[in-house]
């Protein structure tokens, strides 16, 4: 079930449903009173009125709702044109590391907290209570499972709507919360109308801002999120095509054939074939996951100032330069599909669809095994990802094995230098390099750089924190693009650093340690080889 967890003093919470009814109260002289046993949600249907509670009066209508505390009192009034609300009672369960779970008597201390709440896009919120009040009057099985996994999704609108952050948010920021709520629920029926509500803005202003932001308009821009879902389903699954157009959100397999062939260039059938051995790809920042399955890119990337991924060693591979935006010369290699990964917005890739279809691979960050097995079910080459993985996995458990005996308990840490300053990469499961130093090489973090990094892949050091990177040794990379800054070498806080003066600073390949793929960290674990085994 998709609980709704919130860390609490070492506790999670779980938000139980217990009950759901629709209820509808006509005008009238007095105020019914209610005291109510269990945390109630009260969500607004049609009408209007007024809630009292702690001497306060609260307006309610259509689309705002009022959470009631479990054993308070409270006062419901219609208004002239009658009230109707949705009433739904849940219970506040603690889970987590204690062996002690039970009813927790009051719901303040969590992400939902009683008072006057927004219920927006109250559009989703009606969709969703239908659903939960349909499956709770069944009341077992899979559909008692439905109703409690429906009504942890409400809760969350409800808690996104009504977070601390959207009190403050200008109209550019609101419009992107809008655009983050469409790239998840792309799959689902919406309007411009429903998403000018989640950001609540006029929708004339929403499509201008939108438009600023995106380049597109809102539902240009949904239909590009659901046909590029619709490529990684096509080349990742054996779905049949009605299955993919009904999971991006097409209810209509002719249409969505419609809309992806006038999106890529070709129908979803012949997408497909894409896979097909001896396809011609180019996968810019990529080719290091297809040289480890075995295919070589009919052309490599390159740029003007990092240059090329030479420790792949693809030298008899023409290079297209990425920063050139010259299109009509990368047709000239005659790509078949082009494969891209989170990063092409930056170096407006998206472009290259005027020359082949494009694929994006689901993103999975540092996770390159991940990304390994979805470029692998794209051009059929699953056997090897197994064998890939098995090769890497025993050359690091050699290298740890050697390095434990020549520099236990010395630290390292790394850092990349550029005209913008020196940045220093995370120390735990995030960046480039830190899962291979140490994860599977076992190298110990410094813990002043633990500190500074915690829960980011790198920051940027200010000349008093440069100078408290006490690490025995110290890896360091410069980027050619941003200006390699290089005399801060020559600097006295540079030299004041205890690495520089015990000659432990290792510069290394920019390309090949700013990299997330199998190649590059298997060149990782080399280069640390030759300078501490």
């Amino acid at each position: 079930m998709a609980e709704l967890l919130q860390e609490i003093t070492g506790r999670r919470l779980f938000y139980s449903l217990t009950n759901i009814e629709t209820v509808s109260q006509s005008p009238s002289g007095h105020d019914p009173v209610d005291v109510y046993k269990e945390h109630t949600l009260i969500i607004v249907s049609e009408g209007q009125g007024w809630l009292k509670a702690d001497d306060r009066q609260y307006p309610l209508e259509k689309g705002t709702g009022f959470l009631i505390e479990a054993g308070s009192l409270n006062r419901i009034r219609a208004g002239e044109r009658g009230l109707s609300f949705y009433r739904i009672a849940f219970e506040v369960i603690h889970t987590g590391d204690s062996t002690h779970s039970g009813v927790e008597s009051t719901c303040g201390d969590g992400l939902l907290r009683p008072g006057f709440l927004n219920c927006r896009p109250y559009s989703q919120c009606v969709l969703l209570l239908d659903s939960i009040h349909h499956s709770r009057r069944i009341a077992e099985g899979i559909e008692w499972f439905a109703a409690q996994t429906r009504f942890q999704e409400l809760l969350l609108l409800i808690m996104q709507a009504n977070s601390p952050a959207m009190k403050t948010m200008d109209d550019h920021e609101a419009v992107e919360r809008s655009i983050r709520y469409m790239e998840e629920h792309f799959n689902e029926s919406l309007s411009v109308d429903q998403l000018a509500e989640i950001a609540g803005i006029g929708r004339a202003r929403y499509t201008q801002i939108f438009k600023e932001i995106t380049g597109q308009i809102p539902l240009e821009h949904l239909n590009g999120l659901r046909i590029e879902r619709a490529q990684q389903q096509l080349l990742l699954t054996k779905d049949r095509l009605h299955d993919v157009a009904l999971a991006v959100g097409y209810s209509n397999e002719y249409y969505f054939n419609r809309r992806f062939k006038g999106t890529v260039g070709v129908t979803p059938g012949q997408y497909r074939s894409l896979h097909q051995e001896g396809v011609r790809v180019f996968a810019p920042f990529l080719e290091d996951y297809l040289l480890a399955l075995g295919i070589t890119p009919v052309v490599q990337y390159c740029h003007a100032q990092w240059g090329k991924q030479e420790y792949l060693g693809l030298d008899q591979v023409p290079a297209f330069d990425i920063s050139s935006g010259d299109w009509e010369g990368l047709s000239r290699y005659m790509p078949e599909l082009i494969m891209l990964d989170d990063g092409f917005q930056r170096w407006q890739l998206g472009e290259c669809r005027q020359v082949a279809p494009l694929l994006r691979l689901p993103f999975h960050q540092e996770d390159w095994r991940a990304t390994l097995r979805s470029a692998a079910a794209v051009f059929g080459r699953t056997e090897r990802v197994q064998e890939v993985i098995a090769h890497y996995e025993q050359q690091a458990r050699q290298a740890k094995r050697m390095l434990s005996r020549s520099i236990r308990g010395q630290t390292v840490a790394v850092v990349r230098i550029s005209s913008y300053g020196v940045a220093l990469y995370g120390c735990e499961e995030l960046g480039y390099s830190a899962s291979v130093l140490h994860e599977d090489l076992g190298l110990q973090r410094h813990g002043y750089a633990s500190r500074l990094t915690r829960g980011q892949k790198r920051v940027n050091l200010s000349r008093e924190e440069l100078s408290q990177l006490t690490t025995d040794h110290l890896f360091i990379t410069f980027d050619k693009q941003e200006g390699e800054s290089r005399e801060l070498l020559d600097t006295r806080l540079w030299r004041s650093l205890p690495a520089v003066r015990n000659r432990c600073v290792y510069e290394v390949d920019f390309m090949a340690w700013m990299n997330y793929g199998v190649l590059s960290h298997q060149r990782k674990i080399e280069d640390v080889l030759k300078v501490l085994a």
